[in-house]
């Protein structure tokens, strides 16, 4: 059975596709499953911000197929792991867990290369290019420390 990941982020178009996209390209993708969603509605079916996409092509990685979608209580059900890329979207994705079990499958992403300091993956939205190169830095670091604990079966 393949261990299921979700990437959250607020509109499903800048940094969880990033992120997805990321550790999709980290991970044995016969075991592992890696999705991404938004906590908002403002991008459902949209692609990546152009952005992100020019960014992940910089690195090689294609995420033009991707298209965003919102996160729903479902996906509780359905993902082992959901790394939320700040504490707006941690504290949008608890407000839908419905008992310990949902809430302990969420996570901070910069968590992983920073334990228990909350810090926030910021929205490149309204910057420049450089926000979103520094964003897909911080992700990439972030999905080394993820994708090494899934590829050794070793993720709580």
């Amino acid at each position: 059975m393949k261990t299921r990941v979700l990437m959250v982020c607020l509109g499903n178009i800048c940094r969880s596709p990033l992120a997805e996209g990321i550790l999709k390209s980290k991970v044995d993708r016969s075991k592992v499953y890696v999705d991404s969603a938004g906590t908002s509605n403002y991008h459902i079916g949209d692609a990546p911000d152009r952005r992100s996409v020019a960014t992940a092509k910089r690195y090689d990685l294609d995420i033009t197929e991707q298209r965003g979608r919102q996160f729903s209580v479902s996906d509780f059900d359905d993902f082992d792991h959901i790394f939320v890329m700040d504490n707006f979207n941690y504290r949008d994705v608890l407000e839908l867990a419905r008992n310990e079990e949902d809430r302990k499958k969420v996570h901070l992403i910069l968590n992983e290369m920073f334990p228990d300091e909350n810090v926030d993956v910021p929205d490149p939205y309204h910057g420049g290019e450089q926000g979103f190169e520094n964003v897909y830095q911080m992700l990439d670091e972030a999905c080394d420390k993820i994708a090494e604990k899934l590829n050794n079966g070793t993720y709580e």
